[in-house]
């Protein structure tokens, strides 16, 4: 076994001056950032910096074929193969390998070595991998040729690894767009009884608010406060975070009670269409969501899908805010046109769309076991090939 600084150097990436343009501005040479650090290949960066820049940091340029390893933060022990000359900022490590090493070698070898290099990182909310640590990260080195055995074995296994990966993603992602398909179906043609009415006819609407966040006694109760994390299903029964009744008392933020439509606003949560859903259970909710509260007219189940349809399918209703996140123009929701058969027909849709949701929640649950298997066989193909018990059969 041999450490990795007994025959690789190693360096860290720099940032230069973000309030210095000189630095920036009209820079030609590529700058990784950690997050961009995870793929195989890295043949691109999204940015660049100066000579000046580069000269004024602690910034190099790493040679083509460095291996990277993201060492702060959410993407630490990432790690890639550098296929242009570039540099990075400092939450990079580079490796530069020698005649000793392969670099795909040393990528798999990383890629295997990666939960352990996370377990061992210092840091409090997120982990940081110490530079001195990858120097010390012992390998056992073979031959030049078996290192190409090996690479040779991986590079056929993970491609085929994800050809399967790619066609479960996208079977996943066809059974989500049949629901919205079926919406579309029944609110374009399906729907030939009742009448239509705006609908801000149909309900009230009601603000959430944020609880004081610099006093704890606000926070960790037992009263559900709803945020755009919470609105992943149509229905909702609790929440990540709590409030207390103290919270209630002292604060803007108040109580919407069970049967309570919430739509989120603003938030990225809007990138993957309307976030709509049921109050299962009395919540409070922040400022990035609204509270629809129907009249007697309509079934609050039946005017989540309603919404969601319209919001979807509307043309004016989402738009970009100023910082780029996506939002709802609450005056075209508040004129959307919902179409309202009778309660009976209503309460009959609502039935039909819960059998569609519990067929495609079903189909989601096979194809996400699926994708977890598959990650799950890379990291018993690369333990073996780092355990000497790869051979040209387990591809």
């Amino acid at each position: 076994m041999m450490k990795i600084a007994d025959f690789c150097k190693t360096a860290a990436g720099g940032t230069p001056l973000k309030n210095n343009k000189l630095f920036y501005t009209e820079g030609n040479i590529p700058w990784l950032l950690s997050g961009e650090v995870g793929q195989k290949n890295i043949t691109e960066t999204k940015n660049f910096i100066t000579q000046a820049g580069l000269d004024g940091s602690s910034a190099k340029i790493f040679p083509v074929n460095s291996i990277l390893i993201a060492m702060y933060g959410a993407t630490a022990g990432e790690v890639g193969i550098l296929r242009c000359n570039a540099s990075t900022n400092q939450a990079v490590c580079a490796i530069y390998p020698n005649e000793k090493v392969i670099p795909e070698y040393l990528y798999y070898f990383f890629l295997n070595h990666k939960e352990l290099l996370v377990a061992q990182a210092v840091g409090n909310a997120q982990p940081n991998i110490s530079q001195q640590k990858i120097k010390n990260t012992e390998i056992e080195l073979p031959l030049i040729s078996e290192q190409k055995r090996i690479v040779a074995i991986l590079d056929q296994a993970f491609a085929e690894i994800e050809q399967a990966f790619a066609k479960t993603e996208q079977n996943l992602e066809n059974v989500r767009e049949l629901f919205e398909s079926y919406l579309q179906q029944v609110f374009t043609a399906g729907i030939n009884e009742g009448k239509v009415s705006r609908l801000e006819d149909l309900c009230t609407f009601s603000s959430g608010s944020t609880p004081s966040k610099k006093n704890d006694l606000y926070w960790g109760g037992n009263i559900p406060w709803m945020s755009g994390r919470d609105m992943k299903s149509t229905q909702l029964f609790n929440s990540f975070l709590h409030i207390s009744q103290l919270a209630i008392d002292e604060s803007t933020t108040r109580i919407a009670p069970k049967g309570t439509i919430l739509i989120l606003v603003r938030g990225m949560g809007l990138a993957h269409g309307a976030q709509v859903s049921e109050l299962m259970v009395p919540s409070a909710f922040n400022q990035d969501i609204k509270g629809i509260t129907p009249n007697s007219n309509i079934v609050s189940r039946y005017l989540v899908f309603a919404l969601r349809h319209r919001i979807n399918f509307g043309d004016n209703i989402l738009s970009s805010a100023a910082h780029g996140t996506l939002k709802i123009n609450m005056d075209e929701l508040k004129n959307v046109v919902i179409p309202v058969p009778l309660k009976a027909q209503q309460e009959h849709l609502v039935s039909q769309f819960d059998i569609l949701i519990e067929k495609i929640n079903c189909l989601e649950s096979i194809y996400q076991r699926k994708l977890a298997n598959l990650n799950e066989l890379k990291k018993s193909i690369l333990q073996k090939a780092f355990a000497g018990e790869l051979s040209k059969s387990i591809a």
